[in-house]
């Protein structure tokens, strides 16, 4: 460790390499049976503000029998240092490195961040191809939202776990304590593991492929391989674990405050939206219950923010009386209740104007397309009166900052579509100005408007389309900034060469790890983090592994071709995502599902929405 103490003096913000913080958790690594490093592919920044992470961490770790540590990408200095003096990967509780864990667990959060997952394999020495791990090395695993393609990653991994984290690693983890003692084989495990729910493991199924490229076949090569292998979900969330404390980082970090998760799953169905599919059905915690989090999660963090998480929480059937109640009971504190993105048609005046009280902010929604018909197109299911009204009742309550969200390149998208996103934002700066003086004072409006570029994900209506050109984003982008002419609305974008990667590894193959590895030996890390994308690497890899960009980034499929993630299943049955994409192209829109039930086939699950 001198080497490590006297290199942390040379490097920017050590504090993200040290642990220490409040609530670490701290255990004598020899009386457990099983350890577990649980790695986020990006800086501690980013990693300490996942809600997944904190969960997680603190149900492995209620274990007597097992003690999870953390581990975060090094940033470049850091690494630099650290391959300069042989200082392997190591985990924050205790320094210990990572190759000396049971198992290296990596949460899937982005798929740009793959390339960092192989750097810290390689920084930990461990071989990054599980063909080439031994006995000796730890059990690689990936879960998190990425894992329903594993595909691109199916080389380097030797399991994923499918779903969510609550319901089959307690029964996983006494497995691999039982195994451990009997002085089982890696090998061995990992067919044992086949028997759990929501585990797969990629060696025990062969993929051929078609001349074309195409995939011919995904089949099991192990008799308990299970042909498909479906997501697990926690069905009642009142009764499942949540932390009732948080880590508490002794830096800044990307969200630093208290975390609330109001219900998981999404009631909307947006046809581009994978997480609004994957996390089906809707679950809802209790007002009682989160009420009742929110105060130990206060008193053991100090923090002087509580955040309301979900994919859409302003759907929460309780949100007036929650939203109330968190802010009876912190608002004489000056504790801010921060509202995320909430839909512009379920806003309430008397709320915003309760936040306004304890702290203000600029408000965020996300119209995501400029003309109706587009938005019937992705089935956003609301109008340009909705956002208006929303966005006057905003500024009656004394906000004069909005920003807004959209997306470019979506299916179907024609030039109108376009003028569009600058026609809504010009109404909303007119609505503003729409208001008598005395309402408005002197305040200007500022109205920050940010169009990101679409990427088709697997398991949405949108999964067989062609993602636009990078060139085509560009003249998107241009066409839209050239028009936006009032001054009080400012223009951002982002970067289409990345977008059109998320696309390839998103929609990517097993052929897709050897692009990954590539890029990688060709110097691509931090790919998410513009001043560190390499952009011609990626490019010279894909030439080097003659793999073609296009074919999976902006090849329309067909609806009878073997997809890379087929033989995951999240619930929501193909036939349904063809139907929701035919009623795309027909401008349909399919209401929600406390409208009506659409029958996607989540309610196999037997919980949720589906039952209410």
């Amino acid at each position: 460790m001198t080497d490590l103490h006297w290199i942390l003096k040379q490097v920017e913000k050590p504090a993200r390499y040290i642990g220490s913080e409040i609530n670490m958790v701290e255990k004598d690594p020899a009386s457990v049976a099983t350890r577990i490093a649980f790695c986020f592919p990006d800086t501690y920044e980013v990693g300490m503000s996942h809600l997944g992470l904190q969960i997680l961490y603190f149900f492995f770790n209620r274990r007597e029998d097992t003690y999870c540590e953390r581990c975060f990408a090094p940033w470049y200095d850091m690494e630099e240092k650290m391959r300069e003096n042989n200082i392997p990967l190591y985990a924050l509780e205790t320094g210990e490195p990572l190759k000396n864990f049971d198992f290296v667990m990596f949460t899937l959060q982005f798929e740009m961040s793959y390339t960092n997952i192989i750097n810290m394999l390689d920084l930990a020495g461990i071989p990054i191809y599980a063909k080439d791990r031994g006995e000796d090395d730890p059990i690689i695993m990936g879960g998190g939202p990425c894992a329903y393609n594993p595909e691109p990653l199916a080389d380097f991994f030797d399991l994923f776990y499918i779903g969510e984290g609550e319901v089959s690693y307690d029964e996983f983890l006494d497995m691999y304590k039982e195994h451990k003692k009997e002085g089982g084989t890696k090998d061995e495990f990992l067919r044992k593991a086949l028997k759990i729910e929501g585990i797969y493991v990629p060696k025990f199924y062969d993929v051929t492929y078609k001349d074309n490229g195409e995939i011919k076949s995904i089949t099991p090569n192990h008799p308990d391989a299970p042909k498909t292998v479906r997501k697990v979900i926690v069905k009642n969330l009142d009764d499942a674990f949540y932390p009732e404390k948080q880590l508490v980082p002794l830096i800044e970090v990307v969200h630093d405050r208290v975390t609330l998760e109001v219900f998981r799953g999404c009631i909307r169905g947006c046809r581009f939206c994978q997480a609004g599919y994957v996390y089906r059905p809707v679950r809802e915690k209790s007002t009682e219950r989160l009420l009742e989090c929110s105060k130990s999660l206060v008193k053991y963090s100090g923090h002087d923010e509580i955040s309301l998480t979900s994919l859409s929480t302003g759907d929460y059937t309780d949100f007036k009386n929650l939203a109330n109640g968190l802010l009876d009971l912190y608002s004489k504190d000056n504790i801010n209740v921060s509202l995320p993105s909430l839909r512009i048609d379920a806003f309430n005046l008397d709320l915003m104007q309760k936040v306004q009280e304890v702290r203000k902010s600029s408000l965020t929604f996300a119209p995501e397309a400029g003309t109706q018909r587009l938005r019937d197109v992705i089935n956003k299911g609301i109008t340009e009166d909705e956002i208006l009204n929303g966005s006057k009742l905003a500024f009656e309550g004394g906000w004069n900052r909005v920003k807004l969200y959209f997306m470019v390149g979506l299916p179907t998208e024609t030039e109108e579509d376009l003028m569009g996103i600058v026609d809504l934002s010009n109404k909303i700066v007119d609505e503003y100005y729409s208001l008598p003086q005395e309402v408005r004072g002197n305040r200007q409006v500022s109205v920050v408007v940010s169009s990101s570029c679409f990427v088709p994900k697997p398991f949405t209506p949108f999964q067989w389309v062609g993602q636009a050109s990078v060139e085509d984003f560009f003249a998107k982008q241009k066409f839209v900034k050239t028009h936006m002419s009032k001054k009080q609305v400012k223009f951002n974008y982002h970067e289409p060469e990345l977008s059109s990667l998320e696309a390839v590894l998103a929609r990517g193959d097993r052929k897709t790890s050897a692009l990954i590895y590539r890029a990688w030996e060709l110097g691509a890390k931090f790919d998410s983090w513009n001043e560190l994308f390499k952009y011609d690497a990626w490019m010279q890899a894909f030439e080097d592994t003659g793999l073609s960009k296009d074919f999976y980034a902006t090849r329309e499929r067909s609806y009878d071709e073997v997809l890379p993630w087929d033989h995951i299943s999240i619930g929501v049955s193909k036939s349904f995502l063809i139907k929701e994409a035919e009623r795309a192209n027909q401008e349909v829109v399919t209401p929600n599902c406390r409208t009506k039930c659409a029958g996607c086939g989540a309610a196999s699950f037997g919980g949720g929405v589906c039952f209410e």
